[in-house]
């Protein structure tokens, strides 16, 4: 009888590296939603937004890129095979196209 084996990319991640870019991948997607949800419906203009809101958007720009350069890192040097560090290069990629289009855009 033979044996089915499940595939590597549906497995957790097996290094340490994979599990970092997955942790920040989350961090990241939850910074993004409370980003969404929370402080773009605010009208008020206190001085905590115009102080912090910055520091918050640069740690979670960060938490992104961080998690994309770590993820694309486990792939490659590591050969991690999960789909949820395979997952993780999707923010890196999304910041790094913002950030690109920031310094690359029409100046205003």
């Amino acid at each position: 009888m033979t044996t089915i084996s499940r595939s590597t990319a549906w497995k957790r991640p097996g290094t340490k590296t994979g599990w970092w870019a997955v942790g920040l991948g989350v961090v990241f997607v939850l910074m993004f939603i409370i980003n969404s949800i929370e402080f773009m419906a605010m009208t008020t203009n206190s001085w905590w937004q115009q102080n912090l809101l910055p520091f918050y958007g640069i740690l979670m720009l960060l938490c992104g890129l961080s998690a994309g350069i770590m993820g694309l890192f486990a792939v490659i040097r590591k050969h991690e095979r999960s789909w949820l560090v395979w997952l993780t290069i999707l923010p890196g990629a999304f910041v790094l196209f913002l950030v690109l289009g920031e310094f690359l855009g029409p100046a205003h």
